[in-house]
């Protein structure tokens, strides 16, 4: 019991050090201690009564080797955002209400770099960052563990992806999508 009343005061201290960074804060929403990363917070918005998980990265990039972004990442209301997860943007990421991932997920809009051979000669870290178009993610969806959310990529609303799937196409509303590349095995 006393175990669980720590890491409720630590998690409510943390959030309210970490709160006036962001864009925006919604009510009732908290993040537990600690973040891996946070980053251009100032870009990042978040819903009311959501709950971010620790281990989690957070960057809003705006400029990475000379090139300038305009970032953008919107978080909906009553989300839970599970450990370990990766949610990064140069471009824009939307996620709706009612989001539930599972541990490890990534989302993302950017890349490090085309697969050209000019790009992959260069070390990583002196390579363009990319986007193929923004994120934008439905409400009530469920990301299973593991899942990797490519940029140009939209999520309709109520979608379920399996654990350990790689989504780099649209996925329509009310489906399951699973695999790598994902693919839809059920729509309603």
């Amino acid at each position: 019991m006393t175990t669980r009343i720590i890491k409720v005061l630590t998690m409510r201290l943390y959030t309210a050090l970490c709160r006036y960074r962001f864009a925006h804060w919604g009510r009732g929403s908290h993040i537990a201690w600690r973040a891996m990363r946070l980053k251009g917070e100032k870009y990042i918005s978040v819903g009311d009564g959501t709950f971010i998980d620790s281990g989690v990265q957070l960057t809003a990039w705006d400029s990475h080797n000379g090139l300038r972004f305009t970032p953008s990442i919107t978080i909906g209301n009553h989300c839970a955002i599970r450990n370990n997860a990766h949610i990064t943007a140069i471009n824009s990421i939307t996620i709706g209400d009612d989001l539930l991932t599972g541990t490890n997920v990534l989302i993302t809009d950017n890349s490090h770099g085309m697969t050209t051979r000019e790009h992959m000669c260069l070390p990583f870290n002196e390579r363009p960052m990319v986007s193929k178009g923004p994120v934008v993610i439905g409400s009530k969806v469920w990301l299973g563990n593991n899942v990797c959310v490519m940029s140009g990529v939209t999520i309709g609303d109520g979608v379920i992806i399996g654990a350990n799937s790689v989504v780099t196409h649209d996925v329509p509303a009310y489906s399951v999508a699973v695999g790598i590349p994902a693919k839809v095995i059920k729509q309603l």
